[in-house]
């Protein structure tokens, strides 16, 4: 009869030790899954900020999509002041004659032109002494 209380209490042993051998290795399974799944949205999140197509480029993309529209709306601007020139120049012959003038330095028989130098910038012009 000893021998088999003593295979018993072996085998009670054994059980309790594969029991907490188990508990262990669960224990140490979920903390690496704890680990790995923080390790992952740490990537993610990195990705998500700093990647290709992360938040820094899209607020660099964002920028630059504003400084375009700015930059599309003044060219549409030259573009209306330039077509109002066009069709002064076509119609109207005081336009046309201010063009002429301005730009051609076309004169009317009997005008003389006079063309004073342009000063540079910072520069004072000097008058004579006595005047």
């Amino acid at each position: 009869m000893e021998s088999m209380q003593t295979k018993s209490n072996e085998g009670w042993w054994l059980t309790r030790v594969v029991a907490l051998a188990r508990l262990h290795i669960y224990g140490w399974r979920r903390r690496a899954a704890t680990l790995g799944i923080g390790l992952l949205a740490v990537v993610m999140a990195y990705g998500v900020v700093f990647g290709h197509n992360g938040l820094i480029v899209f607020a660099q993309k964002r920028s630059e999509s504003r400084q375009l529209q700015a930059q599309k709306a003044e060219l549409e601007r030259e573009n209306e002041r330039l077509k109002e020139h066009a069709d002064r120049l076509e119609n109207d012959p005081s336009a046309i004659e201010h063009e002429a003038r301005e730009e051609l330095h076309y004169t009317r028989s009997g005008e003389v032109i006079v063309t004073l130098p342009v000063k540079a910038k910072g520069s004072a012009v000097a008058l004579p002494k006595g005047q």
